[in-house]
């Protein structure tokens, strides 16, 4: 099952795609990250991450040769995400699903976020994904209504 999914060609949505890690230790979850994304976007520099979804995240991160700064912040619509810094070869903002969600969850998580039409930012979709509402319906009501 993949972990990662990215958006094809450009991005008209709030996200880039979408990544499942294994656990949250970022220390060991950010070198398989880069090391899945395509060389072609260049190399990784930064990371930003909320600190509610990595409250132990250390400052820097070894990944692939060379080290990763990790900025921590503490702002809602970053909780769910993680934003990839290539320099000057671009950034990549991506719906960080929690470790523990349920695979059919995670698969409908990182194919919506993916979609190049998806008008969902990261809180929106997990809180979607989280509702106790029938879940096919959820869908595909909140991606007609757009971003709240």
């Amino acid at each position: 099952m993949p972990r990662l999914r990215l958006t094809p060609g450009v991005s008209q949505g709030p996200l880039d795609g979408a990544w499942w890690p294994r656990c949250d230790a970022l220390e060991l979850e950010l070198p398989v990250l880069v090391g899945s994304l395509d060389p072609g976007i260049g190399t990784v520099t930064r990371v930003t991450v909320g600190t509610a979804a990595w409250p132990d995240a250390p400052w820097e991160v070894m990944a692939h040769g060379h080290v990763i700064e990790v900025v921590l912040t503490d702002s809602v619509a970053e909780a769910h995400a993680v934003t990839v810094d290539c320099g000057t070869m671009g950034r990549w903002e991506l719906l960080v699903i929690p470790p523990s969600e349920p695979a059919r969850v995670a698969t409908r998580l990182l194919t919506t976020a993916a979609d190049p039409a998806n008008p969902l930012p990261a809180p929106r979709l997990l809180a979607l994904a989280e509702s106790s509402l029938d879940e096919q319906d959820a869908w595909g009501s909140e991606a007609e209504a757009g971003p709240r």
